[in-house]
C-alpha cells in the first residue's frame, strides 16, 4: 500500500480549497448576473399587485436576485 492518507466517507477525489470547480462556476455566474444587471439602467415601470412604481430595471433586477439568493439560502439550510 502507497504511503498517501485517503479521507474516508466517500469523499476521496473531490476537490478541496477555496478555488472549486463549483465555486469558480457559481463566482463566474454571479458576475455574469452583476454585468447584466448593471448595463440595464433604463427606468421601468413595474407592478406590484396593485401600485406601480417607477425604477432604475437594475434596482429591481437586483432586489429579485437578492430574494432569490434568500430563498434559495434558506431552502439549503433547511434541507441539512
Amino acid at each position: 500500500m502507497s504511503p498517501k492518507t485517503y479521507e474516508s466517507g466517500g469523499k476521496a477525489g473531490r476537490a478541496r480549497g477555496p478555488l472549486t470547480p463549483t465555486r469558480v462556476a457559481v463566482g463566474a455566474l454571479a458576475l455574469l448576473a452583476l454585468i447584466f444587471i448593471f448595463e440595464n439602467t433604463r427606468a421601468t415601470k413595474i407592478r406590484l399587485l396593485i401600485p406601480e412604481v417607477t425604477m432604475p430595471l437594475w434596482m429591481a433586477l437586483l432586489a429579485t436576485a437578492a430574494i432569490g439568493a434568500l430563498c434559495g439560502a434558506y431552502f439549503m439550510r433547511r434541507r441539512r
